[in-house]
């Protein structure tokens, strides 16, 4: 018995390609839910439907062949569930969504897929600055230059600055207290980003706690660091930055200090013409991706997570 196949149905034979793409295209606006209630489908349909859509797109799209790639982690679940998101920062698009952990091993996992010849390619690593991501990547991409996301960094600082913060709550007592309670977004925002009370705010704590006002003061001046066209006076101002530390007590900042000088290399890779790149993608896809695992909130086929994390960032057909 011979049977025909026709191009123009979908992977599932009671819908039609076009039909299955427009159901996938409704989906990148809405949750799978909605949709189903909407077209009066079984919500395990809408979810085939739409796989084979996020498929197409990753076909039109090709291979990747990333010359410069960023690498993050993402939890998919509680309990420190963690995959690997590699992203072409060129293209601006993630191309590979894997791994079981956030290990050495699972990043190798994708310059073994990637291939030799297309890692050879890859002039530019952009990385937090967790160990076995550094570790696998000279590893299998020895010639490609290490920078660390400037974001990462400057997270280790704010967590720094709130150490101090929550110190100074414990070791004031009575009306000194209700200065500092409360205002962790405050100290932990850039200056313009805060509303016209989160500003009024700001003066008075710092005016009245001289040990934040110090750190506060710090944590703004560190962020020059990336405005440096020069490693040399780049590292200059770092170790005058570390030198202002003497004798203000602040042990966080301090380790903070030590941090970024075991990472120079890599924070310093900033400075050279040829490794600036828009690291805002990386946040920008993070926040993306967020908003990906709250609607799609109980679903377990992971399957399906790593195709609309593959294809957020791809225009719709």
């Amino acid at each position: 018995m011979k049977q025909e196949k026709f191009v123009f149905l979908a992977n599932n034979p009671f819908y039609t390609k076009r039909f299955a793409f427009y159901v996938g295209k409704r989906c990148s606006t809405s949750t799978v839910k909605d949709v189903a209630q909407e077209l009066h489908l079984d919500r395990k349909t809408v979810n085939a439907l739409e796989k084979q859509y996020m498929r197409e797109k990753l076909r039109r799209a090709g291979n990747p062949r990333p010359k410069t790639i960023g690498i993050d982690e993402i939890s998919i679940r509680k309990g420190h569930s963690y995959r690997i998101v590699v992203s072409d920062l060129e293209r601006r698009r993630p191309i590979w969504f894997g791994g079981t952990d956030r290990s050495e091993q699972s990043l190798k996992l994708f310059y073994e897929g990637l291939g030799a010849a297309k890692i050879k390619g890859i002039r530019l690593v952009v990385m937090d600055m967790w160990k076995p991501f550094e570790n696998a990547t000279r590893e299998h991409a020895p010639k490609a230059a290490i920078l660390y996301d400037k974001f990462h960094v400057l997270r280790q600082l704010n967590e720094a600055m709130d150490k101090i913060r929550k110190s100074e709550y414990y070791r004031l007592s009575g009306e000194d207290r209700k200065f500092i309670k409360g205002q962790k977004y405050t100290l932990l925002s850039h200056r313009e980003n805060l509303s016209t009370d989160g500003r009024k705010g700001l003066k008075t704590l710092l005016t009245a706690n001289k040990r934040l006002n110090t750190a506060y003061v710090l944590k703004e001046q560190f962020g020059q660091l990336w405005d440096y066209q020069s490693e040399t006076w780049a590292r200059k101002f770092f170790d005058n930055w570390k030198a202002s530390l003497k004798w203000q007590r602040l042990k966080s900042y301090e380790k903070f200090a030590d941090m970024i000088d075991r990472h120079w290399e890599g924070i310093a890779a900033f400075c050279k013409s040829e490794n600036k790149v828009s690291l805002g993608f990386v946040e920008g896809l993070n926040n993306k991706i967020r908003v990906i695992q709250r609607r799609s909130y109980g679903l377990k086929d992971e399957e399906y997570l790593r195709l609309k994390v593959l294809t957020c960032m791809l225009p719709d057909f």
